[in-house]
């Protein structure tokens, strides 16, 4: 995979491209499916579960997600004659090459048409099943746009316009779910009450804790969540008096109980409904943190559910990195400390940026001056909010390189233009679409 880190240090630019290559390795989906599924004879066994194949009649693929198409692919190569069809919502540019899936394109991060005829696609080929048959999805980060289906009352424009709030609101993935699962015909483990037939979802995930309700906004996995949870949401970020009319009298009749809340551990349905996670945060960051030690680096990790603001935890990974240069603590250089999660970004201003670009950003200025010391931060899916850029790292030259340029990361910071602050004074990484889907890795480097 072609790597462009935009950063004048050659040494930590092969350095960079080492340890984003071995942390992207251990997060492809196709490798990932290979590992998890094993077929002997008439025997599938996936993780620590085992299904005789001659006792199902038909077994069909579903699934959605960045990683979705990969996935489906390799499983479609593992079952053979076997597997008799299915359907698969992938993003745009991402179909794979099935014979007896189908891949469906559609937008992420807001659906569009095509994401809701997918879903209603995929509700009447789980409606046609038995409990004779056996269902394997495949599901990633990226689902909840890729297969939407508004609950009844509500139309497709007022998903996407809520959101986009949301989007932009600083909450993070679970409460966004949290909304996004009260507004579903699908999510919240509504899919599981179309099919009488087994289910086996295979999860790649891209959310701290690998919680099956919120990869994907959990369609075939119980909710713990409620409307009032949902309502808390939109309360606590500002937007309910800015959603469409109709998704706020949807809420507030869910809370008064006149709507069905979504399905709840316990139900009958979900004993037959199974979940295993395929790859994760954490096996990234523990292949980069191996890579790390064989290029003679002293390796940290420091989590793999980081959360928060990505500005406030840049800054304090700025902070760090000065610490770890000033008195070797945690780690004396030459030194490499990894993290892992999924950061936020409340965007007010008019910018163009990501949680990756915005965290390096912030980073720069306790940074400056240092030398031979660097902060990044990489989506593992390549995309890094609308941008084209999976990140962008920092020196301590990237401050008054800017303000050579006139440029203030201050500024930058305000508008939430991480992106364009990169684009004019450098440090973007480009990797492309990656094809897979598991959060964000954030480092500091100090050699």
């Amino acid at each position: 995979m072609p790597i462009r880190i935009n950063c004048a240090d050659r040494n930590i630019r092969t350095i960079l491209k080492q340890l984003l290559l071995a942390g992207l390795d251990a997060a492809d989906p196709a490798l990932a499916v290979r590992r998890a599924v094993r077929i002997r004879h008439n025997s599938l066994r996936i993780g620590a579960r085992q299904y005789d194949l001659t006792q199902f009649s038909r077994i069909v693929c579903i699934g959605a997600g960045k990683a979705s198409g990969a996935m489906a692919t390799a499983l479609e190569r593992q079952l053979g004659s076997r597997l008799e069809g299915g359907l698969v919502v992938v993003n745009d540019g991402r179909a794979g090459n099935t014979k007896r899936i189908q891949l469906i394109e559609a937008r992420h991060p807001v659906p569009d048409r095509r994401s809701e005829r997918a879903a209603r696609m995929m509700i009447r080929l789980l409606e046609s099943l038995t409990d004779r048959d056996l269902v394997l999805m495949v599901l990633s980060g990226g689902a909840s746009s890729l297969l939407a289906a508004p609950a009844a009352g509500l139309t497709l424009r007022e998903k996407q316009l809520t959101t986009r709030l949301l989007l932009r609101s600083g909450a993070t993935i679970r409460e966004i779910n949290a909304v996004r699962k009260h507004l579903s015909g699908i999510k919240g483990g509504r899919l599981a009450g179309a099919t009488t037939a087994t289910v086996m979802t295979l999860i790649l995930s891209d959310v701290p804790g690998d919680d099956p309700a919120t990869v994907g906004s959990g369609p075939m996995a119980p909710d713990p969540s409620t409307f009032a949870d949902a309502k808390r949401v939109l309360d606590t970020f500002g937007i309910r008096n800015r959603i469409p009319l109709a998704v706020r009298r949807h809420v507030d009749r869910g809370v008064r109980g006149r709507i069905p809340d979504t399905s709840k551990p316990g139900e009958v349905r979900f004993s037959r409904v199974h979940h295993h996670v395929i790859g994760n945060n954490r096996a990234v960051i523990e292949r980069m943190a191996k890579q790390a030690r064989a290029l003679g680096l002293r390796t940290l990790i420091l989590s793999t559910n980081l959360s928060g603001e990505a500005r406030d935890v840049g800054k304090l990974f700025g902070i760090l990195a000065g610490e770890i240069r000033d008195s070797g603590n945690p780690v004396r250089p030459p030194a490499c400390l990894l993290a892992g999660g999924e950061l936020t970004v409340t965007v007010k201003g008019k910018g163009i940026g990501g949680r990756a670009q915005e965290f390096a950003l912030a980073a720069a200025p306790s940074i400056e001056g240092l030398s031979r010391v660097f902060v990044a931060g990489v989506g593992t899916d390549g995309i890094d909010g609308p941008t084209e850029a999976a990140g962008a790292v920092v020196d301590g030259e990237t401050v008054s390189r800017a303000r050579e340029m006139g440029m203030s990361p201050e500024a930058a910071l305000r508008e939430n233009d991480s992106y364009g602050f990169f684009h004019r004074v450098g440090g973007h990484v480009v990797t492309g679409p990656t094809g897979t889907n598991v959060n964000d890795v954030y480092m500091i480097l100090a050699l």
